[in-house]
This record gives C-alpha cells, structure tokens and sequence, in this order.
C-alpha cells in the first residue's frame, strides 16, 4: 500500500511538472537549432512537448471577424458562435503529447493542469462576455479589439506600447495592461498567446530578437499582474507577417506591434 501511495503521488507530480513545461517551454530555441542543423528536429516525446506553441495561429481565419475603432471606442455587436466538442478531460504529459496540433496539445496540457473547459455554446457566449469587458476597458486607450470565430485578438501598436527601438513598456502604458489583466484573470478559461512584430528597418536578426523580447515583456508584466503563466506563451516573429506596406512610414508604424491572441479552452 505504501509503495502504491508512492507510485499515484509520482504520477500526480509528473502531470503537474508536464503541463508546466508544455505550455512554458517556447520551442523557437528548438527550430533555431534545426534550422542551423539543416533539419527538423526528431519527433520524440520531449521534443513534441517542447514544441507546442500552436503555428495554427499564422493561419487564423479572417472570416467572420468584428472590429472596432481603437481611438473613437465606436462599438459594434459581437456574435454568440456556437462552439464543438473537441474532447474530454486529459491529464496534462498525456494532453501534451495526443492533441491533434500544436495549440490543441497545450489547450489539452491547461485543462490538465486545473484550469476547466467549455463546451458547446458556452464557448460563444463566454468569448462574448470577455470581448465586451475589454471592449468596455480599452476603449480609447488606441489598442484594437477584434473577433474572429471564438477568438479575440488585442492589437497594441508599437508606438502606443513601447518606446522606438526599445523593448520596455512605456509607463503610462501599464495601467491599460492592468486592466487587460483584470479581464484575463476574470475569464481564465482562455490560452493567451503574445506576438511581436517589427517594420523591415535594420537587420532581420535585431528585428527577431526585438519582437521577442517586447513580447516577452508584456507577458511578465501580465503575470506579476495575477495572470497564471501555465496560460502565458510569448514569442516574437520579427518583420514577417506585415499588416501593411512597409514603403511608407504609416505601413512601417502599424507594423511595430504586439498581438494578443485570446483562444478558448475548449472540452
């Protein structure tokens, strides 16, 4: 009985410590390496676990999206969209390594670790409920709130949040942070995944290593504000990605950014 006793408080220990490094470990250090390699890295237990920041967010569907002013804080009405049932409860090492992509694993790896899930319409009305609250928080605060699906994107330019060239967050920009966080801590059944962005001025290696650490920053500023940082993922994609031309100065300015990207967790 004793050694069974060992055995079930081992296995609690190791889910625990799975699901922390599923959704912590940032895997751009392992594709930097094999991209210096010349090859992908081998598709092992550790390494899928390693690798789980989702790639599904590059390809984030435009469809259905709602939108609004930044500046004016114009409203518009968000739509309740009816959500699927992906599956049940997991364990978070086995959540980890079974989900179909990336973002599916560690959604799985955070319901195993404690944080609950939604299902069905649920999803829709509670993605609702979180857009307004930050629509209501942000409004003129000149950060973006934008809807596609059950997903929600911050959009924070890089003028509004971070000095030129710089990757600490400006100061008067820390209590729109904190009421980003009010809301996060109060809807907790989201992963947040954190992006920076540079214009293609300089060097493509300074400008990668820009957006990761303005990215990283706003992801420690969120978690010394409450926020779990099981739910946290920062990472930085430099000048790819533009959402405007980088031949004028306006292009250049929307392309220095930071995305919040909010996705529901989901049974």
């Amino acid at each position: 009985m004793e050694q069974l006793v060992r055995a079930m408080q081992t296995t609690r220990a190791w889910r625990a410590c799975a699901g922390w490094i599923a959704v912590s470990v940032a895997p751009s250090a392992l594709q930097r390496s094999a991209a210096r390699l010349g090859r992908r890295p081998a598709r092992s237990p550790g390494r899928a676990i390693a690798g789980v920041v989702s790639a599904v967010y590059l390809a984030a569907s435009i469809s259905g999206c709602t939108s609004t002013n930044p500046f004016t804080g114009e409203s518009e009405t968000s739509k309740t969209t009816k959500g699927a049932v992906l599956g049940g409860l997991a364990g978070a090492a086995a959540g980890a390594l079974t989900g179909k992509d990336s973002r599916d694993r560690r959604k799985r790896a955070l319901i195993g670790a404690g944080i609950g899930a939604l299902a069905g319409g649920a999803v829709g009305r509670y993605m609702d409920l979180q857009e307004a609250a930050l629509r209501e928080r942000l409004a003129r605060t000149g950060v973006g709130v934008a809807r596609s699906g059950d997903e929600i994107q911050l959009l924070m330019p890089g003028n509004v949040t971070f000095e030129t060239d710089r990757d600490a967050i400006r100061a008067e920009f820390f209590q729109v942070l904190s009421d980003v966080a009010l809301v996060l801590n109060e809807y907790e059944k989201t992963l947040i995944e954190i992006t920076g962005f540079t214009d293609s001025t300089g060097e493509d290696a300074y400008n990668q290593r820009l957006s990761e650490r303005r990215a990283e920053s706003v992801r420690s500023y969120l978690s010394a504000q409450g926020v779990r940082p099981v739910r946290l993922v920062a990472r930085g994609l430099g000048e790819r990605m533009p959402i405007a031309s980088n031949d004028t100065p306006e292009g250049r300015r929307q392309n220095r950014r930071v995305e919040i990207q909010l996705i529901p967790l989901t049974e």
